[in-house]
């Protein structure tokens, strides 16, 4: 069988970390991958500029200060074209593959419905990837050196932080297209915040960054249209002590979405977030215990 992980992708992630883990923060980018190797792109019947129609472009950069705050940054390499790490490990589209997945694959999911499963069969904006079908044997490939590494090294810091602290809080950082949010009460969302209606997060995290967001100008709105995916849900379970919040950025507030450019508000949309967060942990440092946080 040909090769199916590229060199490109070595490593799949990346984790930068503070000097010492002062907090009980950990920020995870899954989306912003951006390597694109020559394999993926001779499969593909698309080219760069459209595969990346999916990208969470810039959303690492944006985050890129946080182990300032005393907090690890998990960054996917790969793109989500490629694997999607926000889908549960084999959901899986039966119609894109030559050859019998396995019988515990998710082939009836509303997202493998919709294109967008563990390996999507189209960007966002609804093209069609591959020119034609995958041998399964590639899509088992990419799960195993990709996708579960990934997930087992996150896993690994919230292990981690959750025995220094006592607890543990994941910020999952995601940007979104500014034409899928629709017109509310006279203004688009700049950031949507899903804590999975209240069941990923106490209710006190999401109040905090909410409040600090609001108080720095943007629009925010809770769960609609984005509540949280696997991510959210799988590792979000408050009682506990683990929380998981997504946050998903309008991305006209900082870039170019036909050109994928960076805008003049990059920066101080980034040094927003970082002010942000900076507050709320201390807001969170001051006010809480890992018995309180639980209980929310």
């Amino acid at each position: 069988m040909r090769p199916v992980i590229a060199d490109e992708f070595d490593p799949p992630y990346v984790v930068v970390e503070p000097p010492a883990q002062s907090v009980p923060f950990i920020f995870n980018v899954p989306h912003a991958g951006a390597v694109y190797p020559a394999s993926f792109l001779a499969e593909s019947r698309l080219d760069a500029m459209a595969l990346r129609r999916s990208e969470d472009a810039f959303v690492d950069e944006l985050f890129a200060e946080v182990p300032s705050l005393g907090a690890p940054l998990m960054t996917a390499r790969f793109p989500r074209a490629y694997l999607d790490l926000n889908r549960e490990p084999y959901e899986l589209d039966s119609r894109m593959f030559d050859g019998r997945l396995p019988a515990f694959a998710n082939t009836r999911s509303m997202r493998v419905a919709g294109g967008l499963g563990t390996i999507p069969r189209i960007v966002a904006d609804g093209q069609e990837i591959y020119r034609s079908r995958l041998p399964v044997e590639e899509a088992l490939h990419r799960i195993e050196w990709l996708y579960k590494p990934y997930h087992r090294a996150l896993r690994q810091l919230l292990r981690r932080t959750g025995g220094t602290f006592g607890h543990a809080i994941l910020i999952d950082c995601h940007s979104m297209p500014s034409s899928s949010v629709s017109r509310e009460d006279g203004a688009k969302a700049d950031i949507v915040l899903g804590d999975r209606y209240g069941t990923s997060c106490a209710v006190l995290l999401i109040d905090l960054v909410e409040a600090a967001l609001r108080g720095r100008g943007y629009t925010v709105v809770r769960n609609k249209p984005y509540a949280g995916g696997f991510i959210t849900e799988h590792y979000g379970e408050p009682a506990l002590g683990r929380h998981a919040l997504q946050v998903e950025i309008n991305r006209a507030i900082y870039m170019d979405e036909r050109g994928l450019q960076k805008k003049a508000g990059f920066a101080p949309l980034a040094s927003d977030l970082m002010e942000t967060f900076s507050q709320v942990i201390g807001e969170l440092s001051g006010e809480l215990t890992p018995r309180q946080i639980a209980a929310e």
